[in-house]
């Protein structure tokens, strides 16, 4: 179990990169464990994850400047088979975004995008479009330490110009 420090800075899935103030002893129905406590920079939340259940939800170190490019260059690149009932795609979706790594994040976003072009999305697929597109543009400026706004630009432009080349391949 990999086990993090005050200071650390983690993504914590659905909710994004967070740094853990400290680590608290807290007893619960009369049991004492020990918890993380972790600052969420996108939404000035602050969540206690049980260090003993962290791998389980997910909790993971910040990625590297190789993995946004690996996640950027997914972006740009073929969407994979997207399922056509929406209960059973939102479903698969969301399942990536509970695993919480960057590239299947960049997959949801790159795959909703391209199906709301072909046709509107539901409202929950919509959300879930919304909260990975915020969970990317936050991991990715973070890590290449630049404002949401130039990430949310970089991300568009991948976005954008999978669309063109998908197009140009019709």
């Amino acid at each position: 179990m990999v086990k993090y420090e005050v200071g650390s800075k983690v993504v914590y899935p659905l909710h994004g990169v967070g740094i853990i103030s400290s680590i608290e002893e807290k007893t619960v129905l009369g049991k004492t464990h020990s918890y993380y406590i972790i600052k969420l920079g996108i939404s000035d939340m602050t969540v206690m994850i049980p260090v003993e259940k962290s791998e389980e939800l997910g909790l993971r170190k910040v990625v590297s400047h190789k993995d946004v490019e690996s996640a950027l260059k997914l972006i740009k690149g073929e969407i994979t088979k997207i399922e056509e009932d929406w209960k059973e795609r939102y479903q698969q979706n969301f399942e990536k975004m509970k695993k919480g790594s960057l590239i299947d994040v960049a997959e949801v976003v790159r795959n909703l995008y391209h199906r709301n072009k072909i046709k509107e999305l539901s409202i929950m697929e919509k959300k879930l479009y919304e909260n990975a597109f915020r969970l990317l543009v936050d991991e990715i400026a973070y890590v290449l330490d630049i404002d949401k706004e130039k990430a949310r630009d970089l991300i568009a432009e991948g976005l954008e110009s999978s669309v063109n080349r998908s197009q140009s391949n019709q």
